[in-house]
């Protein structure tokens, strides 16, 4: 799997343990709370 750099985008969900970050190639990943960092669909 290749290195990512994430730049964590703020929402008002991070409250809540959900938290968004935007990669270096321009893509969005969801965290839910402790679990592995997801792609989301474009």
């Amino acid at each position: 799997m290749p290195n990512y750099y994430f730049d964590e985008i703020w929402t008002p969900l991070k409250l809540a343990g959900i938290r968004f970050y935007r990669d270096d190639q321009g893509d969005v990943w969801v965290k839910y709370w402790h679990k592995r960092r997801r792609r989301v669909r474009k």
